[in-house]
C-alpha cells in the first residue's frame, strides 16, 4: 500500500459502496416450454453481477450465482409473467427426519423433501416407544416380560 493509495482514501469524493457477496439463488419456477425457459434465462441473465445462470425445467428451478440481491432475482423472474418463490426444498439426506408429516411434499422432485425446521418425529410415536423397551443403563428395565 503505497503512500497515494493511502492519501486516496482520504481525498476520495466518490463514496465506497460496498461489494455485495457472491450467492447462489434458487428460485422454483413453472416453466412448460423452451420459450418461457428461454424467457426466464434472458430476464436474469441480463442483471448486472450475475456470473451463472442455470435452468433446469424437469425440476422447475432455476439457480443464479453472482453477485445478486435474492430478492432482486425474484422480481425480475416474476416480471416475466411466472409464479415464481424462493425455492423450499432441500436433499433428504439433510433432514433428520425426512419423512414426517411436516416434510414430506408428494409434488416436490425426486430426492428432495420440504425445507422445515420442524421436521422432528412425534415424541408420542411408535418409533420412540419401541427403543424404550430395553435400556443398557438398567437392565432390569424390560418392558416386555
Amino acid at each position: 500500500m503505497g503512500a497515494l493509495d493511502f492519501l486516496s482514501d482520504y481525498f476520495s469524493v466518490t463514496p465506497k459502496k460496498k461489494h455485495k457477496p457472491m450467492q447462489t439463488v434458487e428460485i422454483k419456477v413453472k416453466m412448460d416450454c423452451d420459450g418461457c425457459e428461454r424467457r426466464v434465462r434472458s430476464s436474469v441473465s441480463h442483471m448486472s453481477g450475475v456470473k451463472e445462470v442455470d435452468v433446469n425445467r424437469e425440476q422447475s428451478k432455476v439457480t443464479v450465482t453472482g453477485y445478486v440481491d435474492r430478492n432482486k432475482v425474484l422480481k425480475r423472474v416474476q416480471s416475466t409473467g411466472k409464479r415464481a418463490k424462493f425455492w423450499p426444498y432441500v436433499e433428504y439426506n439433510l433432514v433428520a427426519y425426512p419423512y414426517v408429516t411436516q416434510a414430506y411434499a408428494k409434488n416436490a422432485p425426486s430426492g428432495f423433501v420440504r425445507n422445515t425446521e420442524l421436521a422432528l418425529p412425534n415424541p408420542n410415536g411408535a418409533d420412540d416407544n419401541i427403543t424404550s423397551f430395553f435400556s443398557d443403563d438398567n437392565p432390569n428395565a424390560c418392558s416386555i416380560i
